[in-house]
């Protein structure tokens, strides 16, 4: 089944609200969900309540901006002029095009890459959004401010990123493949996501976990806000069957039949 196809209308920001609080119950979340929306237009941006915009000159990278979000629940803007110029976070969500600087490889060969074609091929990989947009809005789920993102995100350990994604499948079951870019892993993120509308895991990378804070067990999960809505439908289902987290552990030497006897009585 297609990413973004329910049978349900696709949440708004009242609900999206909600949605948040009940998964982060669901899944005992230690940051806030978010939701982030790109812009065309400057002016669009003056609707936004309690919206925050970068000193003049300060600039920060994409992922400093969402743990501000994520920690501190502000809502923040940025443009063009607030990111790094010699980083990949403009290109990544479509505020400017990469340098033919960035997309020769060579600011990463020798740092991430041994040789120049091997920095070449990352950045020729890396998905990203078409560079025609003014600003990006990230904003906590809860706050409604955003009406509706584009996509949802939040940060989770693998065992509560598996349940999740046993949530999307819960109804309407698909398989799932995800990209690891390696350096500059926010393009299989929220640029992946926000470039195809799709259903995203990744591995932060050591640029998400030097400077934005992002926490050894950590990993991301950006997603379209209804399939937020269809996961946490299923995590609702699964809890229901017994499948919740935290994930109590049965022991390495102990005979499994008892414990599976309680999710598959009467499946044989």
């Amino acid at each position: 089944m297609p990413d973004g196809v329910t049978d349900r209308p696709p949440p708004g920001a009242a609900e999206l609200s909600q949605l948040a609080a009940q998964l982060s119950d669901l899944l005992k979340l230690r940051t806030l969900p978010i939701g982030m929306k790109l812009f065309r237009e400057p002016q669009d941006l003056e609707a936004i309540q309690g919206l925050r915009r970068p000193p003049t000159g300060r600039r920060f990278s994409t992922c400093q901006l969402v743990t501000q979000a994520r920690i501190a629940g502000f809502t923040l803007a940025i443009t063009h002029d607030n990111v790094p110029a010699f980083s990949n976070c403009g290109g990544v969500i479509g505020l400017n095009a990469p340098s033919d600087l960035y997309l020769s490889g060579r600011k990463m060969e020798g740092v991430w890459f041994e040789n120049l074609e091997a920095s070449a091929a990352h950045q020729a990989q890396m998905p990203r959004v078409a560079p025609e947009y003014h600003a990006l809005v990230v904003s906590p789920l809860r706050s409604a401010r955003l009406d509706p993102p584009d996509v949802c995100l939040f940060y989770a350990n693998p065992a509560q990123m598996i349940l999740f994604i046993n949530g999307l499948q819960w109804r309407n079951y698909r398989r799932y493949d995800f990209s690891i870019t390696g350096e500059s892993a926010c393009a299989d993120s929220w640029g992946r996501a926000l470039r195809d509308r799709s259903v995203c895991l990744s591995i932060p990378c050591y640029a998400e976990r030097r400077y934005g804070g992002v926490a050894d067990d950590e990993m991301l999960m950006a997603c379209p806000p209804a399939d937020l809505a269809r996961g946490i439908e299923g995590l609702i289902g699964l809890a229901k069957a017994g499948l919740r987290y935290p994930i109590m552990p049965y022991g390495p030497q102990a005979d499994p039949a008892a414990g599976m006897e309680k999710s598959y009585a009467g499946k044989a």
